[in-house]
């Protein structure tokens, strides 16, 4: 019986871990749940799944979770360190789901709480990577990556020595306008956007997506976990998403991990993980597929690849930068107060006008963050005039 916690339990990730939980209730004990502000939803998987104790982060909900809870045995806090808190709990294994940054302290104490923890927020290994990976260190911590590119080199990756992997390759669907010319991409809506042709997503991960973000910030992630240099990581196009991610070893042999495009494949590899467990996923089906296509990225219509790769190879407190002003733009694109096209733009200019020493601490990663967010934000108000 594994004693498992979800941290960002009503977002995309976390309802497809509590989907595959309910599944075999019998090997799992669910610890804490958390969520932001659902909880609505919250409360009712906590029910469903017989939690010890559901957290909402705005604390101004919490009442409202006390009387959904009432009765039921269920613990129920609220709060920014409750979340926290929950996540010290002692477990078996943590799905880190919280999105963005907001998710850094709670994965550093789970991290720190020793056991496994399985990353799906990209967010907080971009921004704090070094700090992150000596804190699993020091603690013994397993990273289990959730990623489905991540999870795919995990699984491709055998028990050779490190320098036997000649390159990591990470896939990418291209997303919904991979064949878009930049002057039809000016007038992207967000609805459009966030309509992603194979993966069922949140918005803010799907809008990484259609600029390819995404895939700039799995590089740097790709980067802190697993034992290869920059220049060791490419990136290449497959709309089918079919195959996830591919490792080359020094003898040309490639291995590949392929899958449907349902991400409680790569959720429930890092749950049974070290064994495996029945999903009820479609089941590939190649034959019906018929090909698989692949191309090299353009990084002239996605600018944002090309940044990402570039703060990745500069280091220090560039990628904090990077993802601290990508978010903001993507949360002004989605309120319709800048175009598509300005996302990157945006980033860039951040970049430009920002470089700090490299962090060495949490706090010295939240500073940085905070202050790439406020010259984003300057960026967006001068961009909405």
């Amino acid at each position: 019986m594994k004693r498992v916690s979800i941290l960002g339990a009503t977002g995309s990730v976390g309802t497809s871990t509590l989907d595959l939980i309910e599944r075999a209730p019998g090997n799992f004990t669910v610890e804490a749940l958390t969520a932001h502000r659902d909880v609505t939803k919250l409360a009712a998987a906590a029910k469903r799944v017989g939690a010890r104790l559901a957290v909402v982060g705005d604390e101004a909900c919490l009442p409202v979770l006390r009387d959904l809870l009432a009765d039921s045995g269920i613990e129920a806090a609220g709060g920014t360190q409750a979340v926290i808190d929950a996540a010290a709990r002692p477990v078996d294994w943590t799905m880190a789901a919280i999105v963005g940054t907001a998710g850094l302290k709670p994965v550093m104490a789970a991290l720190a709480r020793g056991g496994a923890v399985a990353l799906a927020n990209k967010e907080a290994l971009v921004s704090a990577g070094e700090v992150m990976m000596a804190a699993a260190r020091q603690a013994g911590t397993t990273l289990l990556p959730v990623d489905s590119e991540h999870n795919a080199v995990f699984q491709c990756l055998d028990d050779c020595p490190p320098e036997r992997i000649r390159r990591i390759i990470l896939t990418a669907s291209g997303g919904p306008f991979r064949e878009r010319s930049l002057a039809e991409m000016r007038a992207i809506t967000p609805e459009q956007a966030v309509a992603h042709p194979n993966w069922s997503m949140g918005a803010k991960i799907s809008v990484d997506s259609a600029t390819m973000m995404n895939k700039g910030l799995e590089l740097i992630e790709a980067y802190h976990l697993f034992p290869v240099s920059v220049e060791q990581l490419d990136v290449l196009v497959h709309r089918q998403s079919v195959i996830h991610s591919m490792v080359e070893y020094v003898d040309g042999s490639t291995l590949a991990q392929l899958g449907s495009p349902d991400m409680r494949v790569p959720i429930a590899h890092a749950l049974a993980w070290p064994d495996r467990m029945e999903t009820p996923c479609e089941r590939l089906d190649l034959a019906r597929i018929g090909r698989l296509d692949f191309e090299a990225p353009d990084m002239v219509r996605f600018p944002a690849l090309a940044l990402a790769r570039s703060a990745l190879a500069a280091g220090g407190g560039r990628p904090a930068i990077l993802n601290a002003a990508n978010e903001v733009a993507v949360a002004a694109f989605l309120d319709r107060r800048i175009g598509f096209l300005e996302i990157a733009a945006i980033v860039s200019d951040v970049l430009d006008r920002f470089d700090p020493p490299g962090p060495q601490t949490l706090d010295a990663v939240l500073a940085i963050d905070a202050q790439a967010r406020a010259l984003a934000g300057e960026r967006v108000k001068d961009c909405a005039a």
